[in-house]
């Protein structure tokens, strides 16, 4: 289905941090639960000890907070993709597409691979496969894919 509001996309600033981390402990929580992996005050405090602000984009619909998207270099080059998170009540409408699709557009217009991990068994790896990403490895918990860039694929 795609009938997701006009969107876009600002840089994230520190006052974003909170907000992020309870959106993240709110997406994450089942399928760390299923994992048997969650941890109420860990799933939040990564995010805290970690946050990307420079990397980071939050995702506003109608100029509200709905995500964030992280895209940052990549160990080895290429592009990393992380912290795409969405509020449930945007999930399902297209919205993750289109914000991925911006995503990937830019990458490929630098010509860049992008890479990414999803927890094992997370519905967010179809919206990936749909969009070129595929296999590189995985363990017990995570699952990592790459997308090359446009011409390589």
């Amino acid at each position: 289905m795609n009938d997701h509001p006009v969107w876009s996309l600002r840089p994230a600033t520190p006052a974003d941090v909170e907000p992020v981390a309870e959106l993240r402990a709110r997406v994450m929580r089942a399928d760390l639960e299923r994992l048997g992996r969650y941890d109420e005050h860990r799933v939040r405090q990564r995010l805290r000890d970690g946050f990307p602000a420079g990397h980071m984009s939050i995702v506003l619909v109608g100029g509200a907070f709905a995500g964030s998207v992280t895209v940052r270099p990549a160990e080895g080059g290429g592009r990393w993709l992380e912290h795409f998170y969405l509020a449930p009540e945007h999930q399902g409408r297209g919205l993750g597409s289109a914000v991925l699709r911006h995503v990937l557009a830019e990458a490929d217009a630098a010509g860049e691979p992008v890479r990414l991990d999803v927890l094992q068994g997370s519905a967010a790896r179809r919206l990936y496969e749909r969009h070129g990403f595929v296999l590189e490895r995985e363990d017990p918990v995570d699952v990592f894919l790459v997308r090359g860039p446009a011409g390589t694929r």
